[in-house]
């Protein structure tokens, strides 16, 4: 008995994303050098010549800062095994689990269609552009994306949603994650799939990260109830049983930091019993490893750097070497200085381009140049150079910064790792943003 008990606790843990130490020191530098960034743009904008400034300062400090941070610190102190609440991309408590499902695939589908949901996009640079425009002029949009939340090591299989009097920002929703072979529910229980559901009430601002998202019901049992009348009126197959006290009842915060409450009730719905449509389980998704929307931004800033180095060897090379600062020994080093420059922004676009092709070691080569250039830059603030300012390094200093972000996010090292056969899907799925 001890050791079926011991094999279902291991099951219930995430699979750990087996990061370099190299990979969790760039992780945390990066951490540093975008607050140390923020506090530039913090200063910058309480010029009142540049008051426009503050909203750069909300950006980066909503998307950039305070991301990284909790990303840092909650891996060290949330557990990575179930504890019956999926975790945003940032890593902090999102959404608790209200729902568990058994059945297959094509029969949850089949249910949640019957009952008037309506299956959402996948989040992509088209679904998200539409929600945001949808939001902003009030328009439905019945398939609009929900934000990725994180159980076992990954994010929701697929989500379904009842948009509200044809508004975008208010909408029932629920997320699935398949449970992985094995795996039981804490008490014993198994289960073939868990599920959290909300109800959106409006569009407003994290409380924990800054950042516009969607702001939930309280109650999140009423929702939970939703989703069971629901499924029970369309289906007299559907079977539903309660595990009581699952959960001790709780007031507490999501990952967005709306108060959420429960009593603690898990109903485990049963659509064993329901016939599933032809065709209920739509076409998977492309399985091709392409480039994420983080690799691709920061092979962007190395081409960026790449070229604008390219096109300074060729500013020096054209140029008179008395114009050039030390005039005096400018004949005999600008040559120098223009091959090295040269070089440098060819191995920038090289490294971009190995990086494009989830060449592992690219990445990390490519951020410690950005890591040296910031670490350069500090070092010389600090022994009384000049402060970073937008006459001086600021752009070049944040582009370095995006960078190390970008690329050491959890998706930029999950499609490296794909990319050089050091992992599956399985073990190296996206946990954070």
């Amino acid at each position: 008995m001890t050791r079926v008990r011991n094999r279902a606790v291991a099951a219930r843990r995430v699979a750990p994303g087996g990061d370099t130490a190299l990979d969790n020191a760039l992780f945390v530098f990066s951490g540093a050098a975008a607050l140390w960034l923020a506090s530039i743009l913090f200063e910058a904008s309480l010029d009142w010549s540049r008051a426009w400034f503050a909203v750069v300062f909300w950006a980066a400090l909503a998307y950039l800062v305070l991301p990284r941070l909790h990303r840092i610190l909650t891996r060290i102190y949330l557990p990575d095994y179930f504890i019956g609440r999926a975790r945003t991309s940032d890593g902090l408590l999102g959404d608790p689990v209200n729902v568990a499902l058994l059945g297959s695939p094509a029969q949850v589908h089949t249910a949640m269609r019957r009952a008037g949901w309506t299956l959402a996009d996948p989040v992509d640079l088209a679904s998200s552009r539409r929600i945001i425009t949808a939001t902003l002029t009030c328009r439905s949009y019945d398939e609009a994306p929900v934000s990725p939340l994180f159980l076992f090591g990954r994010q929701q299989d697929f989500a379904y949603q009842q948009e509200v009097d044809g508004n975008p920002g208010k909408r029932h929703h629920i997320r699935f994650w398949r449970c992985p072979p094995g795996w039981v529910l804490p008490g014993g229980a198994a289960v073939d799939w868990v599920a959290a559901g909300t109800y959106d009430r409006s569009v407003g601002l994290s409380l924990f990260t800054l950042q516009v998202t969607h702001k939930i019901e309280e109650d999140i049992d009423r929702e939970r109830d939703f989703v069971l009348a629901s499924l029970r009126a369309a289906d007299p197959a559907v079977g539903v049983r309660i595990l009581r006290d699952f959960s001790s009842g709780y007031h507490s915060r999501n990952g967005g930091g709306d108060t959420i409450s429960t009593d603690g009730h898990l109903p485990v719905v049963d659509l064993t019993g329901v016939t599933a449509d032809a065709g209920a389980v739509p076409p998977p998704a492309v399985t091709a490893v392409r480039p994420p929307a983080p690799t691709l931004f920061g092979v962007g800033l190395a081409a960026l750097r790449g070229l604008a180095a390219l096109t300074l060897a060729a500013l020096m090379a054209d140029s008179d070497p008395g114009s050039l600062p030390l005039a005096d020994r400018a004949g005999e080093q600008l040559p120098v200085v223009v091959a090295v420059i040269a070089v440098f922004g060819l191995a920038e676009l090289a490294l971009g381009w190995f990086v494009l092709r989830g060449g592992n070691r690219a990445r990390v080569a490519t951020m410690l140049l950005s890591a040296l250039a910031i670490i350069a830059q500090a070092v010389d603030v600090l022994t009384g150079g000049p402060a970073v300012t937008f006459q001086t390094n600021l752009v070049g200093l944040s582009l370095d910064i995006l960078l190390i972000i970008a690329l050491t996010s959890r998706r930029s090292l999950s499609y490296a790792r794909k990319a050089d056969g050091q992992g599956s899907p399985s073990t190296l799925a996206e946990a954070a943003g």
